[in-house]
């Protein structure tokens, strides 16, 4: 009945099929940091970035240097 939520593993990076993205909320100015497959555009959020530091660990954790905002 009352059990962990159930995750989805997070995609391992592959930049020939997925791309580093941040998601922007116009609204609210959420940002949501992950990856989106180029061949379906699907994305697969792996974190929500608060400050510049959250920002820098993800580039760290997936050697990720370049990255482009979708709003």
């Amino acid at each position: 009945m009352f059990g962990k939520k159930k995750t989805t593993p997070s995609p391992q990076y592959d930049p020939a099929h997925y791309r580093a993205v941040i998601r922007c909320s116009i609204c609210t100015g959420e940002q949501v940091a992950g990856f989106k497959e180029n061949a379906t555009g699907k994305f697969h959020e792996i974190m929500l970035i608060r400050n510049s530091a959250d920002l820098d660990e993800f580039k760290k954790k997936y050697s990720v240097e370049k990255i482009t905002k979708e709003y």
